[in-house]
């Protein structure tokens, strides 16, 4: 009986020790998925000229209760409350928009140019259902366009960046769709008829609520009755105002310059208060993990002055990494490799692996990329392990090469192999990696 109860105890701690339900861990084995994606994000913010920003996990809720809107889903269920010792109401941030335009706000970024260019990474919360692709705590890297004019150049530049990051990563069968849902003036007047459309309609229990607060959430609405409603609702953009009618038109006349293929989707509306004018996601069809949008994203003139700033222009987007990576997969995309060491410095006996780190040090200061086993002790699993991650050099140092001041040079490749002074190591390694790479 004893047993069982500790037994019992033991599974419970188990259990408690685990991660939180829609949270993970980001293995080793993963890691190369993250830093490719992160690469290629690097080097479009380099190419298209983005600064790198970042903002604090922690934001308050009253952030995005104004930014976001307090009947988005978002703020309404899922954003993770803490509590701060003065009475704080904090926030796990749910999305990096709103916190990027706080800090443009905060620190007078738009003194020092009109135009400011962002780029960040890094994780946000959200409690939600989990599912593939979709994390209660995930990962994000965005793009935004703060100042200047409204110009749909910068509409364009960010939709032509994600295509762009999406082809890097060799994600197929891409779909681009984009939509305007208008500015303060012509978007009240379909909200109205829109509101005339669904009236007497049976609506499931969430859209009950979202045709009181914010009909255009209705567009957003996934329920198959809902779905098949939204079929026969009017089009937004026979609504349009002329001056929302012409910014579209610029957006699709940079997108065929630029030969991005694309589809209109006048049902497309985005999940967040902060939107105006140009909206789009990126999906897959066909073959591919069914994870709902890549990057999307959209202009957002209106979120500084909501947040107490002046009216100032703005468009952005982000990619989810997890979904990045849960289509990769499933594409069959190769995964990525980090690049291989050059160098395997080997030992034999103990006073050898007392030394090894010292000539490891050695090549580092060089520039030389070197790896190691320190913990194995037998040359054969040393040598077994090198073949394995397909390095060209073995440095194999041994009880004899300490009396002698040496080390012995192994040619992995050829396997032939000489003795050489410690003191010219770092120039004899130099020479020979030359010679392979001619």
């Amino acid at each position: 009986m004893k047993n069982k109860k500790s037994e019992k105890k033991k599974e419970n701690i188990k259990d408690g020790l685990r991660a939180p339900k829609g949270m993970h861990d980001i293995l080793p084995s993963e890691w190369p998925w993250y830093e490719k994606i992160y690469s290629v994000v690097n080097e479009l913010a380099d190419f298209y000229n983005f600064s790198r920003i970042e903002t604090p996990i922690l934001e308050r809720a009253e952030l995005f209760e104004r930014g976001v809107g307090t009947d988005t889903d978002i703020v309404g269920k899922e954003m993770y409350f803490v509590k701060g010792r003065n009475g704080d109401k904090l926030v796990l941030r749910p999305e990096m928009t709103a916190p990027v335009a706080r800090a443009y706000i905060e620190h007078h970024l738009g003194r020092s140019a009109s135009l400011q260019k962002f780029f960040y990474k890094g994780s946000a919360f959200r409690h939600e259902r989990p599912q593939l692709g979709r994390f209660r705590q995930f990962n994000q890297a965005g793009f935004e366009v703060i100042g200047g004019s409204n110009d749909p150049i910068y509409d364009a530049e960010v939709i032509l960046i994600f295509q762009r990051l999406l082809e890097k990563l060799k994600i197929k069968n891409i779909v681009l769709k984009v939509n305007s849902i208008g500015c303060k003036v012509c978007r009240p007047i379909y909200k109205k008829q829109l509101l005339s459309y669904y009236k007497d309609k049976k609506l499931c229990p969430d859209c009950q609520k979202r045709i009181k607060i914010n009909p255009l959430r209705l567009l957003d609405c996934k329920n198959e009755n809902c779905v098949k409603l939204k079929a026969s609702a009017p089009n937004f953009l026979d609504k349009l105002c002329a001056a929302c009618t012409s910014h579209l038109k610029g957006v699709f006349e940079y997108l065929d310059e630029l030969k991005i293929p694309y589809m209109v989707d006048n049902a497309l509306v985005r999940g967040l208060d902060y939107y105006s004018r140009t909206v789009f996601e990126f999906f897959t069809e066909g073959a591919g993990a069914d994870v709902g949008a890549l990057p999307a994203g959209g202009r957002y003139d209106y979120l500084i002055e909501m947040l107490g700033g002046r009216m100032t222009p703005a468009v952005g987007g982000a990619a989810g990494i997890e979904r990045l990576i849960a289509v990769m997969k499933a594409q069959d995309v190769e995964q990525p490799r980090r690049s291989a060491k050059k160098v395997f410095v080997m030992h034999v006996g103990e006073m050898a692996k007392k030394k090894s780190l010292n000539i490891l040090e050695k090549l580092r200061s060089a520039g030389i990329s070197a790896t190691e086993a320190l913990g194995r002790d037998s040359l054969k699993s040393q040598m077994r392990l090198a073949d394995r991650e397909g390095v060209k050099l073995a440095l194999i140092f041994g009880q004899k090469e300490i009396f002698e001041n040496s080390i012995i040079v192994r040619d992995l490749e050829t396997h032939l192999q000489e003795s050489v002074p410690m003191d010219t190591i770092v120039e004899e390694v130099k020479k020979r990696l030359a010679r392979k790479n001619k």
